[in-house]
């Protein structure tokens, strides 16, 4: 049955009609929901492609159509379990296609979404549930749904639990449990019951509708649930695509978590807005081999995906033989004295702008095509700061990486555009269309704090008020982050302020700075660099890469057990000690680390140490390892550490190791 026409294209403030196919689109999207969006792309690009999945190592397609009617069942067949506007859904698995219809179906009857990150467990996953008052569930697979059935009974109000992936689920019986296929059964028989029901619900949705809730990652206290508008998803998308130069079908590939508010900007914001070719892995162990595969035009990666590929470049070099080593490392050579003096704004030597075809004939070309970087015309890094010497590698191989900045509440403030930019900034302040509010305006605070106002305005933290009212400064929104700004307007991100450390001593020092260079070492996985009021000098503990250095120690026969006993050994504590002193170099001598010692055991998100977007929880590794930390800073050589772990089958042990402490500094700071 042919759906009725919808008048979803509500151009607000448009007094003639806009030049260009992308500017009609940009103009009609200003007043639409995210649904209202992807119906008008079902009625005039029908057979276009939208989504692209492997399955099975073949590349299944999705045509505008095809979404749309998929969406539109699995919203009927969603209000036949009594969901109504209003509602929160929550969707917890990887990114797939089902995971996106899953959100535009809740959101085409008018409810809220909170995208889940699929290792949560079963725990957190109750505590996100309970927090936004969730009435619908839906699962990837059998893990989730047995997560979802365990915390089911404290969720009173809950209406079902509805799975994609029915492996292993053939024995499964609930009363709440709902596979896609019956649910979407049950939207067809309501679509042709009533078949204007879907198309009224998408057309009574408001641009300043709740469209979700992102939680914050929680490092200090329980996740916050953040109220996000369409308006606000829209007007953050424009925002982006003021920097970046997006075009209409452009591929993507979405692999970072949706429960990450960047992800929501781009694979399904922009997706729709100016709309791409969304993609997606087989798994998230195919990554990489179909990020090589498709070589899309937009690549996403939080700041640690970017090290982690920079440091996999770096490791397979340090394992190839010399004469392939030596012509990567010429190579690189010359495409950095000519990609990063040209990013700088400085001439490039003839000899190296000669020389830079052979090195990409030999090398760099082949290194993009290994990583799937042949077709990125728009690279970009968000979240927290990374280290120039990051952006420098890939620039030199080609790779336009370049960062933008903002947070979950007010949205994104900063980003790198054009073709030169300063590496050591986030950026000028992006534009704001006028549809969406005033410019964007920046104020600094004598503490070093960044207090922004413009654009549109978060809606507040879910059933927090007291939390949402501690962020207004007169009008001005306290983003929490400490910057600088440069002589021509761009800001440097230094650290969270509540991360800004004194020493003993009066001396401050940003801890994130330090951080973020040593991981571009390809031995270290994570840093936490220590040191406050009571202490007279920067420590660190070090989470070393134990792919790399197992590697590292095996081409030199260098015996080892386990990762405890390969972070202890005296050639692995060198390896890291001549990183620090590298890094050293860049700090004053007041902030240099001055002794380190390895954990024991790699940080784990599911025991707490890290945030699902690997974030040091700080607080709580403080407590956990206080007896190491209080060692390092008392000078023993050695320290017994008994630390509890929880194994993959749930049982609960502790790990008894001793771990070395190394000196890196001496003199006046010890």
């Amino acid at each position: 049955m042919s759906a009725p026409p919808l008048a979803v294209h509500k151009a607000i403030g448009a007094t003639s009609p806009p030049a260009s196919a992308s500017a009609r689109s940009r103009a009609a999207a200003r007043g639409q929901t995210l649904p209202q969006m992807l119906v008008a792309h079902a009625q005039s690009r029908p057979g276009d492609l939208a989504q692209r999945v492997k399955r099975k190592g073949i590349w299944r397609c999705h045509t505008w159509a095809d979404l749309a009617e998929k969406v539109r069942m699995l919203a009927l067949g969603a209000a036949t379990l009594g969901l109504s506007r209003g509602d929160t859904v929550v969707v917890v698995g990887e990114n797939e296609p089902e995971h996106y219809w899953a959100l535009f179906a809740a959101q085409s009857l008018g409810m809220k979404t909170v995208s889940v990150y699929p290792d949560a467990t079963a725990e957190e996953l109750q505590y996100l549930c309970d927090d936004s008052q969730a009435r619908m569930i839906f699962a990837q697979d059998q893990e989730q749904v047995d997560k979802a059935l365990h915390i089911a009974p404290g969720l009173t109000d809950l209406r079902g639990v509805a799975y994609w992936d029915d492996s292993g689920m053939w024995s499964y019986r609930h009363d709440l449990l709902h596979s896609f296929d019956s649910l979407m059964a049950a939207g067809r028989r309501e679509h042709q019951r009533d078949p204007r029901r879907f198309y009224e619900q998408v057309a009574s949705g408001q641009i300043d509708d709740l469209a979700l809730l992102t939680y914050t990652s929680g490092t200090t206290s329980k996740p916050k649930g953040v109220m996000i508008s369409h308006r606000w998803l829209v007007d953050n998308a424009t925002r982006m695509r003021s920097a970046l130069q997006l075009e209409a079908g452009m591929e993507y590939l979405s692999y970072t978590p949706l429960a990450w508010i960047t992800e929501q900007l781009l694979g399904v914001t922009l997706g729709l807005t100016v709309p791409l070719v969304v993609n997606f892995p087989e798994g998230p162990d195919q990554v990489l081999p179909n990020l090589r595969e498709l070589s899309p035009h937009i690549v996403l990666f939080g700041p640690r995906q970017w090290e982690s590929i920079a440091a996999t470049i770096e490791a397979r070099m340090l394992h190839a033989s010399r004469v392939p080593r030596a012509i990567y490392r010429w190579s690189v050579a010359v495409g950095h004295a000519v990609r990063v003096a040209r990013l700088e704004g400085r001439a490039a030597p003839l000899g190296a702008r000669v020389l830079l075809p052979l090195a990409e004939a030999m090398c760099l070309h082949a290194v993009r095509d290994q990583f799937g970087f042949l077709r990125s015309r728009v690279a970009v890094s968000g979240g927290t700061a990374m280290a120039p010497d990051v952006f420098r590698l890939f620039h030199a191989l080609g790779v336009p990486l370049r960062n933008i900045y903002g947070c979950s509440e007010f949205g994104l403030v900063a980003g790198h555009r054009g073709t030169r930019y300063d590496l050591e900034t986030v950026g000028p302040l992006l534009d704001v269309d006028p549809a969406y509010g005033e410019q964007l305006q920046a104020r600094i605070e004598s503490s070093g704090e960044l207090l922004l106002r413009g654009g549109t305005g978060f809606l507040g933290y879910w059933r927090k008020p007291d939390k949402t009212a501690a962020l207004d400064r007169d009008g001005w929104f306290a983003s929490g982050d400490a910057v600088q700004r440069t002589s021509s307007g761009e800001l440097v991100f230094l650290d969270r302020i509540e991360h800004l450390v004194k020493l003993a001593n009066g001396h401050s020092y940003p801890p994130q700075f330090i951080e973020t260079r040593l991981r571009f070492s390809p031995f270290i996985k994570d840093v936490m660099v220590l040191g406050d009021a009571s202490r007279p000098w920067v420590g660190a503990l070090i989470n070393i890469d134990m792919a790399v250095a197992s590697r590292w120690a095996e081409e030199r026969r260098i015996a080892f057990s386990t990762f405890t006993d390969l972070s202890q050994r005296p050639e692995i504590l060198g390896l890291v000690r001549d990183e620090i002193r590298r890094i050293n170099t860049l700090l004053p001598p007041a902030s240099r680390v001055v002794r380190f010692a390895n954990f024991p055991k790699e940080l784990d998100a599911d025991e707490g140490e890290l945030t699902r977007t690997r974030k040091l929880r700080r607080e709580f590794l403080e407590h956990r390892y206080r007896p190491l930390i209080e060692g390092l800073y008392a000078g023993a050589a050695e320290i017994d550490c008994s630390i509890p772990v929880t194994y993959q089958d749930g049982r609960q042990g502790v790990l008894r190791a001793r771990v070395a402490v190394t000196d890196i500094e001496s003199g006046p700071s010890r």
